[in-house]
């Protein structure tokens, strides 16, 4: 937790401009230029509502409207804070490793398991192989400068499998690629449900946190399955975006 000197918040009491909505612009255009960094606390509408000679019920209409936004969240036992950066990710046929490292964050992989499996009924549907026949499950945590941000689970054939030690120091599609297989098509599917007890540990979330799932299958330029992929994202700071066209 970033704890701050109290930030100054200039109000236009001339303005007809409501003065609630004065400081939700203040604060949200400290935390988009950097002077409210990520997990920095604020004052609460008590303190902020006296230094700024403001109502209690200005103070706390301003501070609702940026959580419901998004930009700061409540937690008990801490107070309003800055949120978390949101990592925006477009959907498409790309890794997650390589989509941090375009924009500028530090991904980092800890290999949480790699081992052989026998196909479960839904994996062989996904992979178009028999039930049981051999596959390797990797189970890795990714995390953006440190922070956990996704629980990876994939499922592969063993002969695409790559090294455990190359899937810690880059992505999933580069090491298929280094090995001469190309994704090329994917079908996915993305939801929301609530983090299981150990999901949440693991990303750092608040027990029965939210959290995004993406259910992928991935094809190469031949057609054949080359990986399933069951990912669970912190929704605190991640999100899917699209782009849609009128017909």
């Amino acid at each position: 937790m970033t704890e701050s000197t109290p930030l100054r918040l200039d109000l236009d009491r001339s303005s007809p401009v409501p003065l609630y909505h004065q400081l939700a612009s203040a604060i949200e255009a400290a935390i988009a230029d950097g002077r409210l960094a990520p997990g920095t606390s604020l004052e609460n509408e008590i303190a902020l509502a006296a230094r700024l000679g403001i109502s209690r019920p200005t103070a706390r209409q301003a501070l609702k409207s940026l959580v419901d936004r998004g930009l700061l969240v409540r937690r008990r036992g801490v107070g309003t804070q800055v949120a978390p950066a949101q990592i925006h990710r477009s959907v498409g046929l790309t890794s997650l490793y390589d989509d941090l490292a375009g924009a500028g964050r530090r991904p980092a992989t800890e290999l949480l398991e790699w081992q052989p499996v026998e196909a479960s009924a839904e994996v062989a549907a996904e992979l178009e192989v028999e039930p049981g026949a051999p596959v390797v499950m990797v189970r890795r945590l990714r995390t953006a400068d440190g922070e956990p941000i996704a629980l990876l689970t994939n499922y592969l054939p063993e002969h695409l499998a790559p090294p455990a030690e190359d899937l810690e120091r880059t992505g999933l599609y580069e090491c298929l690629r280094a090995r001469g297989t190309q994704p090329a098509v994917a079908r996915q599917r993305i939801g929301a449900r609530v983090a299981t007890a150990a999901e949440a540990r693991a990303l750092g979330e608040g027990a029965r946190s939210a959290v995004l799932t993406a259910v992928r299958v991935a094809f190469d330029d031949a057609g054949r399955a080359i990986e399933s992929g069951h990912h669970v994202y912190r929704a605190s700071v991640y999100a899917f975006e699209t782009t849609m066209f009128a017909r």
